[in-house]
């Protein structure tokens, strides 16, 4: 009769026999398999040795070509803007590109009225109301509120009334009037803008980044859209931006029937090759007044515009 110290005894020896065949198989395949993963781990460190060397290949050929874009630029920009006056807008994304784009204009002879760097609460769609009461209250005896678009969109009536207070137009604006109504947007944070601004610019360089990616996206984007627009009625526009990211002002403007034969693009302009054919697509707009779409990303018909004489 089988008892318990049978099942007892029974149980100890199979696992007695598969401890035996653990040790017997892994003393079997120790070699192999730790040769196997000492090659593994090689091939991948001489991998990631390669990686490494080639993004600093990538990182010093990039710095060659930012030199070279550099010590280009006087030959092919040669003081084209001279006696041009340019104001430069700013948006949340756009202001690690500003001043590249900004001496690149420079070096093409411009006179830059100012730079205006565009808050991302200016964009919130939360803050309309408060943007058209706003442009009420800024508004001053050159810069008026009559005329303004009468709606409730806030972005659009105060993207007006600050596109009238800084470009051309007749009356011309005082210096006095402008510098109250920047003061009445700069005051709650709306907008910042450089030292010494003059009104009567003659075109904007709009420069952009990336698009924004929170839940009120797509309404910021339509809001940056809306303040391109504008700023190009009866004025050139050059949007220097970043053609990547779902919703980007760069591919808004060039979906968009009306804008695309009205505002020209550059949509690579976080390269120094981008900062270099903003000013030259500037040129071509400002003084051949062509509308251009230049890049590498899709709408682009080329990666540069003929030079203007």
């Amino acid at each position: 009769m089988i008892n318990f110290r049978y099942h007892v005894v029974s149980l100890t020896a199979v696992f007695l026999a598969l401890a035996i065949g653990l040790v017997v198989g892994t003393a079997a395949l120790n070699g192999p398999v730790v040769d196997t993963l000492k090659d593994r781990v090689d091939a991948l460190s001489k991998d990631n040795s390669n990686y490494r060397d080639q993004a600093n290949q990538y990182r010093d050929e990039l710095n060659r070509s930012q030199e070279f874009a550099t010590q280009v630029s006087p030959a092919l920009l040669n003081g084209k803007l001279t006696s041009r006056k340019i104001l430069v807008v700013v948006l949340p994304s756009g202001k690690d590109y500003a001043d590249g784009v900004s001496s690149m204009l420079e070096v093409a002879g411009a006179t830059i009225t100012g730079r205006v760097t565009v808050e991302d609460k200016f964009f919130d769609p939360a803050n309309a109301y408060e943007l058209l009461d706003l442009a009420e209250r800024a508004s001053q005896t050159t810069v008026p509120a009559d005329g303004l678009p009468q709606n409730s969109d806030g972005v659009e009536t105060s993207s007006a009334l600050l596109a009238r207070a800084l470009l051309q137009k007749a009356p011309a604006v005082t210096e006095q009037d402008l510098t109250a109504v920047l003061t009445a947007y700069t005051e709650p944070g709306y907008i910042g803008v450089s030292k010494d601004m003059a009104p009567g610019a003659e075109a904007t360089v709009v420069v952009s980044g990336l698009p924004p990616v929170d839940r009120d996206a797509g309404k910021k984007n339509q809001n940056a859209v809306t303040l391109t627009t504008q700023f190009s009625v009866n004025r050139p526009v050059v949007v220097a931006g970043n053609g990547i990211g779902e919703g980007n002002l760069i591919s808004e403007v060039r979906g968009d029937p009306k804008l695309v034969k009205e505002v020209s693009t550059v949509d690579n302009v976080t390269t120094a090759y981008g900062q270099l054919a903003t000013a030259m697509v500037t040129v071509e707009r400002v003084v051949a007044g062509k509308v251009g779409q230049y890049g590498v990303s899709a709408g682009a018909s080329a990666l540069l515009p003929k030079a203007v004489g």
